[in-house]
């Protein structure tokens, strides 16, 4: 649920800090308080688009801070912020916006700092904002079929994991044929290339490491006169008449003679003694070292002339000599599969047959599943409906296959073509009005039949969805009486299942609240700012006795208030 907000000079906003509770809260207040400014905010919290005309006049920037608390360990949040590496291991998540003057934004995630697209990625799991003109995803027809897999559960789940596992297949099947079945000129001009490749790769007979090998033998020959002096005076040193060894040799020789006195001389003894035998085979290494090196300029050129080829090799074929080596496997399998390409595309089309035939039968498994629910869905959308006074509403779910090519598989005659969602092509379809056909959801524009079919699909979706808080933003535009009565208990309805935030214009909605808050205007010297605040029960007998009457509060509208509340409270219990 959103916890906390804070919002300071957004638009006429100065400073506003307000707690969410769960359940239902209901925003209330005379048109243009900056009850919308509010919902404006968490639009941009969870990354809507910004501006600078946002930013209260005067400031430097808009700063937006959201506290969402989280107690599911499933919630789709939490894995979205472990992809973009965010620390959310506590139950919380602290959204931040930032809107500069410039129309700049700056966006954090507990803290870390974000783009705006990752921003609204998760955002969206957290808010679902429906206002009566915002373009929905329940009206996005693209949107449908995932809706009615979350409304099918596991079951559609398992069927479409056992589709894509075979899809998959399918996929890599025909990737490889059409490859292969590319025309001749482009097969021939593929097998010259390769066949050059591989045989400019055989014929540098490389050997693993040999760069590595060569480049430490350029080294020694490039510092040879450095190198052969220090062997040379390292030699001396140990070697000459009283040098190294000969003095660990004395002082060896010494200690030898009392070592049996005392254990600490006898340690001592042994450890001279141990450096003076490393150290004399140190002596003999540096000496056949020495006798062993020679000047060689001519090797050098063959180094640099080896070297220049195996860099050339990698420019072309790999990073490394492993990678290059790699890639001489791979393109000789390829000219193999080429050279044989008559036999290979028909074992490989005699496999694709095989695998689209048992993609065949998933796809109508899934299919079969989805209109099982389908059915299911629609009979909840007619209560839903039926509970809003649309009783002679109809609702359907419209399955079409998704067209293929003329020689794809068919099904119930029309040729398919798979996806990694199957080959379903679904929309939701509706008829207001009796004897009306029905239409296309997103074709149906009557301001208040939509706020009551929206509200219904929310209620069905709205545990579906996982989002943590819903906001109705006037949803209940153009409706009244019984109407208005149903709605706001459907959106109480829908409250049991996510926070939801509500801005009314409703008696009736703002009677179901669990929390009123009142948002109202204030000129504070020459400047105007929103505030906000929680009502008390007497207070929202104020408030909606307002909104039944307007301004003059009489009794019978006190009266009339009351009684909603009254009713309010028996629905809930």
């Amino acid at each position: 649920m959103l916890a906390e907000l804070s919002i300071k000079n957004f638009a006429i906003i100065e400073s506003l800090s307000l707690s969410f509770d769960k359940g239902l809260t209901v925003l209330t207040g005379e048109t243009g308080a900056g009850k919308s400014i509010i919902i404006d905010a968490i639009h941009l919290l969870i990354g809507g688009r910004g501006s600078a005309e946002f930013v209260r006049f005067g400031a430097e920037k808009a700063e937006i801070e959201g506290l969402f608390l989280l107690d599911d360990d499933r919630h789709p949040c939490w894995q979205k912020c472990a992809d973009v590496g965010i620390d959310a291991s506590d139950g919380m998540i602290v959204l931040r916006r930032d809107i500069l003057a410039n129309g700049k934004s700056i966006c954090r995630i507990n803290g870390k700092l974000v783009t705006t697209a990752v921003l609204r990625d998760i955002g969206a799991t957290l808010v679902d904002i429906h206002g009566q003109h915002e373009h929905q995803e329940l009206m996005d027809p693209s949107r449908h079929l995932p809706l009615l897999d979350e409304f099918c559960g596991l079951e559609a789940a398992e069927a479409l994991a056992r589709y894509r596992a075979v899809y998959e297949r399918y996929e890599a099947l025909g990737n490889k044929l059409k490859k292969l079945s590319e025309n001749e000129q482009q097969m021939a001009h593929r097998l010259d290339l390769l066949t050059f490749q591989l045989r400019e790769i055989e014929q540098a007979a490389l050997e693993p490491g040999e760069d590595e090998r060569l480049m430490e033998e350029k080294v020694r020959i490039v510092n040879f006169q450095k190198i052969y002096t220090a062997l040379q005076k390292s030699y001396e040193a140990l070697a000459g008449d009283g040098r190294g060894l000969d003095s660990i040799g004395e002082v060896m020789r010494h200690l030898d003679d009392v070592a049996g006195m005392d254990a600490a001389l006898k340690e001592a003894h042994e450890t001279t003694a141990n450096c003076y035998y490393l150290l004399e085979e140190v002596m003999y290494k540096l000496r056949d070292q020495i006798e062993e090196m020679e000047y060689d300029p001519a090797r050098l050129d063959v180094i640099e002339s080896r070297l220049a080829e195996i860099g050339q090799l990698k420019r072309k074929y790999g990073a490394t000599i492993a990678d290059i080596l790699h890639y001489a496997e791979t393109i000789a399998e390829e000219i193999e599969t080429i050279e044989n390409r008559e036999t290979h595309v028909h074992e490989l089309k005699q496999q694709l047959a095989a695998v689209t035939d048992e993609l065949l039968a998933e796809a109508k498994n899934v299919t079969a599943v989805r209109q099982t629910y389908a059915r299911r869905l629609i009979e909840r959308i007619h209560q839903e409906l039926k509970d809003l006074y649309m009783d002679k509403t109809k609702f359907d779910i419209m399955f079409a296959k998704r067209e293929g090519p003329l020689d794809a598989p068919l099904v119930d005659g029309v040729p398919v073509k798979f996806q990694e969602d199957g080959i379903d092509v679904v929309e939701f379809y509706i008829s207001t009005n009796v004897g009306e056909p029905l239409k296309p959801l997103a074709k149906v524009a009557s301001g208040g039949e939509l706020s009551r079919i929206m509200l219904a699909l929310k209620t069905i979706f709205s545990k579906h969805q996982g989002v943590t808080s819903i906001v109705f933003d006037e949803v209940d535009t153009g409706v009244s009486g019984r109407v208005a009565q149903a709605m706001a208990e459907k959106i109480y309805r829908i409250a049991s299942q996510s926070q939801v935030l509500c801005i009314s214009h409703l008696p009736q909605v703002a009677a179901m609240a669990d929390t009123h808050l009142l948002i109202a205007k204030e000129t504070d010297g020459e400047r105007t700012k929103t505030v906000v605040r929680k009502l008390d029960e007497e207070e929202k007998v104020k408030e909606i006795g307002r909104m039944i009457s307007g301004v003059e509060m009489t009794e019978l509208t006190k009266q009339h208030a009351k009684e909603l509340l009254e009713l309010a409270a028996k629905m809930k219990h």
